[in-house]
């Protein structure tokens, strides 16, 4: 299954692509991604040979999907179960590659993943949580109707600094009232 608008696509990853993938998120020692994707937790290069070794983790997954923009592999959306008896799925999204960040990609391809999980599973809701020092992030949940759903005060602490923890959702039915619109 695939997912396209405006130039932005969503799909399972291949192995073909998993060194691209590697590339732009494990090579690195300070990747400019890792400044906004929770920097908080220590980022650790991992070697291509170690990487490889989780295709089966990565390759043709529900949980792990690769975001193109006009061809090129730029980043990823990921959802994980918090809880899953009783549906409760949390979603991700990075994108490495600072060229395709501002300029609406991000939001496209997270829309696309919103849609399809809720499309794809009975979920009763859906959400994310970033923190107070990615802004990006929160304006566009909030551009895609997500809502803020708890700001934990000064629980992250970056750079000398202290940062909320930002959790953002989505009912289902909040969602079916964006589709018909």
């Amino acid at each position: 299954m695939t997912y396209t608008e405006n130039g932005t696509t969503i799909r399972p990853a291949k192995e073909a692509d998993l060194r691209r993938m590697w590339e732009l998120s494990f090579r690195d020692k300070d990747p400019e991604w890792k400044k906004w994707d929770a920097p908080y937790y220590p980022h650790e290069p991992m070697a291509w040979v170690a990487f490889y070794e989780k295709k089966d983790k990565l390759v043709d997954q529900e949980d792990y999907w690769l975001i193109e923009h006009e061809g090129t592999i730029i980043g990823m959306v990921g959802y994980y179960w918090e809880h899953k008896p009783s549906q409760w799925l949390e979603m991700g999204i990075a994108i490495y590659d600072p060229a395709y960040w501002n300029g609406g990609i991000g939001t496209t391809a997270f829309r696309m993943w919103r849609d399809h999980l809720f499309n794809a599973m009975p979920l009763v809701r859906t959400g994310y949580t970033t923190w107070s020092g990615n802004e990006r992030m929160i304006r566009a949940g909030e551009k895609l109707g997500f809502q803020m759903e708890a700001r934990i005060r000064k629980v992250r602490y970056w750079n000398g600094t202290y940062y909320d923890s930002i959790r953002m959702g989505m009912l289902r039915e909040e969602w079916e009232e964006l589709q018909n619109k």
